[in-house]
């Protein structure tokens, strides 16, 4: 009986060592992070419609699934970044393309007029795969980043590839901005005749991505975009002094404000939510004094506490208790792009991200933890 109690308490003693040597390769092998997140992100979310379209998946139900413009936009992103390893292919980056070439918005007052955006949501209704109208400008900029990123990654391709990425954002600045705010609007039903006009969304300011698409087109209203949207994102941190910024602001040429609730889409609409999450990520790799100043505001206030929860007020209460990617991995991903700018301690609290295989049911949590790990670890 002794040697059976002994040899059970071994048992426990080496699966307790073997699971802790596990977690601590996980986390310290980057690469192994980088290629099971690819691995287990295509498996779960991706979904070949043709033997030349595929779509990423935006719902829990394998069986029902629902296509948004966002979702597209992060597979394309996240698999040109798999091309740079050899863990995807151009033909995977095409089928995800395709699919986005298949659903382009019209807008006029018939819907007369093609874009090269996207509409920015699908789905079965009545046996039909069916496109609700207007697009969504977070999911357009990620699809021309990531046609950005794959014209590096596969050479034979850039000719294509850049000439999309060329129309493509000479629409966002045709039907996705606003001149007289110096900024982007949330969507091409932003019109100047909407009330909406104004509003920008806090996670659109992606300084890296206006570089990139003003030494493609040379477009000078790149430039003014990324000056406008960089000063409005300050003035919104300057507020409160934790730096954090809104889902969702209103803005004229020299001033912003949060929005009040339920003002888009829900009750924290004017807090730091499952938008703004994303902006740590957005100016990570910004070189921008201004940038960076907002940046580091709101990681200092992040680093002052280990459990970095799923939201907050502007003034700092959080808005829930538990934990989420959506929040650590763009949180992750800006430390470790950004080491020695007093936050260094945000590198370890928000790694749990990779101790635990990529989950299959939150395609939000999935594609943010897959850029983090695939983007932001050296």
């Amino acid at each position: 009986m002794r040697l059976t109690k002994f040899t059970w308490l071994l048992v426990a003693v080496v699966t307790i060592i073997y699971t802790a040597t596990l977690v601590i390769v996980r986390v310290e092998n980057p690469r192994h992070i980088q290629a099971e997140c690819y691995r287990r992100w295509r498996s779960a979310y991706v979904i070949k419609q043709s033997p030349h379209r595929a779509f990423v998946n935006t719902s829990n139900q394998r069986n029902n699934p629902v296509a948004l413009s966002e979702g597209q936009g992060y597979g394309l992103y996240i698999t040109a970044l798999a091309g740079r390893h050899g863990w995807a292919k151009p033909q995977d980056f095409d089928q995800l393309l395709n699919y986005y070439l298949a659903h382009r918005d019209y807008v006029g007052p018939h819907q007369q007029t093609a874009t090269y955006l996207m509409k920015w949501r699908q789905y079965r209704k009545d046996g039909r795969w069916v496109s609700d109208a207007n697009s969504a400008t977070d999911g357009d900029l990620f699809i021309a980043m990531a046609l950005d990123r794959a014209a590096t990654v596969w050479p034979q391709r850039a000719g294509y590839y850049h000439r999309l990425e060329r129309q493509l954002t000479n629409d966002i600045l045709a039907y996705e901005y606003n001149p007289q705010t110096r900024a982007l609007t949330v969507g091409d039903w932003a019109t100047s005749k909407s009330k909406y006009y104004r509003l920008m969304r806090t996670s659109d300011v992606a300084p890296t991505f206006f570089d990139a698409f003003y030494r493609l087109s040379h477009d000078q209203r790149w430039r003014i975009v990324k000056g406008g949207m960089l000063d409005h994102l300050a003035d919104l941190s300057g507020q409160h002094r934790t730096g954090l910024v809104p889902d969702f602001a209103w803005v004229t040429a020299g001033h912003a404000k949060p929005v009040k609730p339920w003002t888009v889409a829900s009750k924290n609409d004017g807090n730091y939510s499952y938008n703004a999450c994303r902006v740590p990520m957005m100016l990570a790799a910004s070189k921008d004094p201004r940038a960076q100043r907002t940046l580091t505001r709101m990681m200092k206030f992040f680093s002052q506490s280990y459990h970095v929860t799923a939201g907050y007020t502007l003034a700092g209460k959080q808005l829930t208790h538990h934990q989420s990617g959506s929040f650590s991995a763009p949180i992750f991903y800006a430390v470790s792009r950004n080491r020695d700018h007093g936050y260094d301690n945000l590198f370890d609290s928000q790694k749990f991200i990779f101790s635990k295989p990529l989950t299959k049911d939150n395609y939000y949590d999935a594609a943010l933890t897959s850029i983090a790990a695939m983007e932001g670890m050296n």
